[in-house]
Order: structure tokens, then C-alpha cells, then sequence
């Protein structure tokens, strides 16, 4: 995991805990406070929040407490986790660009890549310069690597 993703993963879990937690505590006392829970639609849907916030809690702290976190500007070389590459269809001569990342922090609208994904693992120790054949969903792509940095 990039430390950027690790940032983003203890905000979400310090926003839960912090912020979601305490309302939804708040919400399933009021809801309380109004009689027969067997029939309050309100205090039904503040426990399933609950559940689910309290689920998602559970999740980041394991992958908190599992991560590595590498930092990219460290790394150089040939293309590897952390790296982003520049690359150019060969069909279409259209440019792109994707730094590769763990799977929880990976968002392909944004540019990062998941590292287990088929395009990923297609640039995985290629260098400037090289071809890349990957096999798609949609079928075979030919992408040139136009550069390679570490940020």
C-alpha cells in the first residue's frame, strides 16, 4: 500500500469512529425514546447502520494493521508496485497514465491501477520502451511504455 492510501484508509476509520459512531448511538437512543421497538422502523434502520459501521470498523483495523506500506519515491528501476507508467496504445496512439497500487486504494477513474489487475501484471518488470500485450475482457490490447517515474 502506498502511503497515501494508508492515510486515506485512517481518515475513513477516524471519521467513523469519531463522527458516525457517536450519531448513530445518538439516533438508536432517540429512536428508543419513541416505544415499541418491535415496530420502529427508525430504530431498526439506525441498528442496521450500526452493524454496518461497525463492520467497516473491523475491516480497517485489519487492514491497517496487516499493511506494508511502501513508499514509491524510494523505488526505481524497472516497472514494479508504486510506479507510474505513461502509456501509449498502439492502435490509437492515445496516451495513458496509471500508478500502480494495492487493491484497497485502487481506482482505475483516478488512475490507480490495482496491482492484480490483468494490465498490471502485463507491465510488471517492463521497461521504456517496451510492448505490452494484454489480454482484456475486450480483447487483446498493444500498449507501448512511454515512461516510468516514482512520486
Amino acid at each position: 500500500m502506498t502511503p497515501r492510501g494508508m492515510t486515506a484508509l485512517q481518515s475513513e476509520l477516524k471519521k467513523l469512529k469519531s463522527e458516525e459512531r457517536p450519531a448513530i448511538i445518538r439516533a438508536i437512543s432517540e429512536a428508543r425514546e419513541h416505544g415499541d421497538l418491535s415496530e420502529n422502523a427508525e430504530y431498526h434502520s439506525a441498528r442496521e447502520k450500526q452493524s454496518f459501521v461497525e463492520g467497516r470498523i473491523k475491516e480497517l483495523e485489519g487492514l491497517i494493521s496487516r499493511a506494508e506500506v511502501i513508499d514509491p519515491a524510494k523505488l526505481s528501476g524497472p516497472i514494479k508496485f508504486g510506479a507510474t507508467v505513461t502509456l501509449v496504445d498502439e492502435d490509437t496512439e492515445e496516451e495513458k497514465t496509471y500508478q500502480i497500487v494495492g487493491e484497497q486504494e485502487a481506482d482505475i477513474e483516478n488512475g490507480l491501477l490495482n496491482i492484480r489487475s490483468p494490465l498490471a501484471r502485463a507491465l510488471i518488470g517492463k521497461e521504456e520502451g517496451d510492448s505490452v500485450e494484454v489480454r482484456t475482457p475486450g480483447g487483446t490490447k498493444d500498449y507501448e511504455v512511454a515512461t516510468v517515474a516514482y512520486k
